[in-house]
């Protein structure tokens, strides 16, 4: 490697092979392709620079012109990457269920982002792949990816990615595990494998409610198809350029699973990964586990956690969907999302100032804060309590938060009805909830949805 590089775009690539030593993989030996050491942090540079410099080549792509884009993973972070060097305009429409962090990283990038709807399908006029595919045709001098028929998406991982697995392994190498977003990966990996070494098996981690897995399996598509939480892999059809002639067996992988399994391999590994890799790493190791003789497997770390650290490394966010266990008390204290006795309410004590409320709510995205003395509530702040306390003077921020505090408070036991709790929502209050005398934590009216949802 050089000791230096002359610009980022050079250090797409030649990312590093790991073995797994802390989980358990059965009689087989696990690597894992470091694709979040990309300088994008994932495998989808690779992708952002074929895409591109293949349009540059066959003069699809005007300089200064406008790409446009659909992207439900990195794909677009990808192309963000490489087209703030190369100077293009770039246009994404992306799904809502995208995390925040990728979102927010498009935008310091340059890019241009319309947000559409999750939860339709193609042919609907909010689909994302429909609704840039209808902008691309309406702006001039752009050029439409299309990375779902690129067949420069599947010849960056045929390219690049599969030989640098082979060499990285010694030509010792056993089985593949690969997911399918666009089918890009896969396709590349499996067809370089087919020609180079075809003894290397190919399997697909697909997540559950994605049609791919079935239709790998059976070469028959599914007339139904579910939703899943995991982000950029899974489909409800069969992309162009996805070849699965290849592919010798599929697993699908629950939402839970896969997130559970990203959060064992930072616990143990210390990898930070995204959701995909939970899928692929669930995969593997099931298929590792399976194995009667010892095989050498390499599964992609595909992303970095670092764009999930508000799904699934928060631990609120992970109960909210139902993928933690913790103690049940069958009460109201289930429905509380920070328990007081387990230390994570966020509270202000009564000695602290009108200032530290308002920044602890900032932090912790929550509208109301307990106000607390020698562990007890005595009062509770909200959002319009402090916009009366500090409108007239903004001095009073550092008032006490006694100053601005109700500490009129209704309460409710923990034995409450859900009918109670409604009565206390609709007086446009909080529910504060005790137990044997102690506070145990708030319930907000989303508390009590994501509830009622988890039921379902």
């Amino acid at each position: 490697m050089p000791q230096s590089y002359s610009n980022i775009l050079q250090m797409i690539g030649h990312t590093p092979l790991v073995a797994v030593t802390r989980l358990d993989t059965g009689p087989c030996r696990l690597f894992l392709k470091l694709e979040n050491q990309n300088p994008g942090g994932s495998i989808k540079d690779r992708v952002g620079l074929y895409l591109i410099e293949a349009a540059e080549r066959e003069g699809r792509l005007p300089p200064g012109g406008t790409l446009i884009e659909a992207t439900a993973g990195n794909t677009g972070l990808g192309l963000a990457l490489v087209a703030a060097q190369k100077g293009y305009r770039l246009l994404l429409v992306i799904p809502d269920k995208m995390s925040q962090e990728k979102i927010f990283h498009l935008k310091a990038m340059g890019a241009e982002v319309v947000l559409t709807r999750s939860d339709v399908s193609k042919g609907h006029p909010e689909y994302y792949r429909d609704v840039a595919e209808r902008l691309a045709r309406e702006t001039p001098n752009c050029f439409f990816v299309d990375q779902f028929a690129n067949p420069a998406n599947p010849r960056a991982h045929e390219e690049t990615t599969a030989p640098e697995i082979w060499e990285q392994t010694g030509h010792e190498l056993d089985a593949v595990v690969c997911g399918v977003g666009t089918g890009g990966t896969l396709t590349g990996i499996s067809r370089y494998f087919a020609r180079v070494a075809p003894q290397v098996e190919v399997v697909l981690a697909d997540p559950a409610g994605s049609v791919l897995a079935e239709y790998a399996k059976t070469g028959k598509m599914p007339q139904d198809h579910g939703s899943w939480l995991v982000e950029g892999i899974g489909g409800d059809y069969v992309p162009p350029v996805a070849d699965f002639a290849h592919v010798r067996s599929a697993y699908t992988i629950p939402d839970a699973e896969s997130f559970k399994t990203c959060r064992e391999l930072l616990a143990k590994e210390g990898i930070l990964a995204g959701t995909s890799t939970g899928t692929l790493l669930a995969a593997a190791l099931r298929y590792c586990r399976e194995q009667k003789e010892p095989k050498r497997v390499v599964t992609l770390v595909c992303d970095s956690g670092n764009k999930y650290l508000s799904k699934v490394y928060n631990d609120y966010w992970m109960l909210d969907q139902g993928f933690l266990e913790r103690e049940r008390f069958g009460d109201l204290r289930d429905l509380i999302a920070r328990r007081h006795r387990e230390r994570a309410a966020v509270t202000v004590d009564a000695s602290e100032p009108v200032m530290a409320a308002y920044r602890r709510m900032k932090l912790y995205d929550v509208s109301q804060v307990p106000v607390m003395r020698n562990g007890r509530i005595v009062g509770i702040v909200d959002e319009e309590d402090i916009l009366l306390e500090v409108f007239a003077n903004p001095r009073h921020f550092s008032e006490p938060v006694t100053a601005a505090m109700e500490s009129h408070l209704v309460t409710v036991p923990a034995d409450a009805s859900l009918q109670q709790l409604m009565e206390i929502f609709n007086r446009g209050m909080v529910a504060i909830v005790m137990h044997d005398g102690e506070f145990q934590g708030l319930v907000t009216r989303i508390d009590l949805l994501n509830w009622l949802r988890r039921r379902t």
